[in-house]
């Protein structure tokens, strides 16, 4: 097991040592992918509504950015791990990421859209696992929704269709915590 784990380490140390940093925080999203989020979002239900999905991607973009800056981003995501891990970074690894996000998100009571946590690798023995935060039409399971990932570009939000994620296939997060016997049980209206 120590040995998988440094031989990990040493290939994402590796693999990220041609990442230069940034100077400062990611960028903030454009009004152009605020307008297209929203418009995806806006899409997922006829019953979705129109100033929801705006207000919603405006703060998915809007909380990225202000999260970055909070947790002090500006290397890569695999790079910014190892200094949270280490101590030197606050916060900043894919779950903070999800559990801020939705968090955020939550407090405006969407009566038109849900929010669901979702987990990628969380059954691989080789690969990392990976937490992502998803939105979906009011009563939709998250398989319908979009994917919305602040971590994977390192501040910069990324977002896709759940289905359609290029890189992860998505699990309800409580399934896999289950499945992993990292949780027992979850209160009534916690999963999601």
């Amino acid at each position: 097991m120590f040995y998988r784990l440094l031989l990990v380490f040493a290939l994402l140390l590796g693999l990220s040592a041609c990442a230069l940093p940034r100077n400062g925080p990611p960028p903030m999203g454009t009004e152009a992918e605020i307008t297209e989020l929203a418009r995806a979002i806006e899409n997922l239900s006829p019953q979705v509504n129109p100033e929801e999905a705006a207000r919603a991607a405006r703060i998915a973009y809007r909380h990225t950015h202000e999260l970055a800056i909070a947790y002090q981003i500006t290397d890569p995501p695999l790079i910014h791990n190892v200094k949270v891990n280490n101590g030197s970074k606050p916060r900043g690894l894919c779950w903070h990421w999800a559990e801020d996000l939705e968090k955020r998100l939550k407090a405006e009571g969407f009566a038109t859209l849900d929010l669901h946590r979702a987990i990628a690798n969380g059954d691989s023995r080789i690969l990392l696992d990976h937490s992502t935060a998803i939105i979906s039409a009011a009563g939709a399971p998250m398989q319908a929704g979009l994917v919305l990932d602040p971590w994977r570009r390192g501040g910069e939000l990324f977002w896709s269709p759940v289905t359609s994620d290029p890189r992860y296939d998505w699990a309800p997060r409580e399934e896999v915590l289950r499945r992993n016997g990292r949780i027992r049980y979850v209160q009534a209206g916690m999963e999601g």
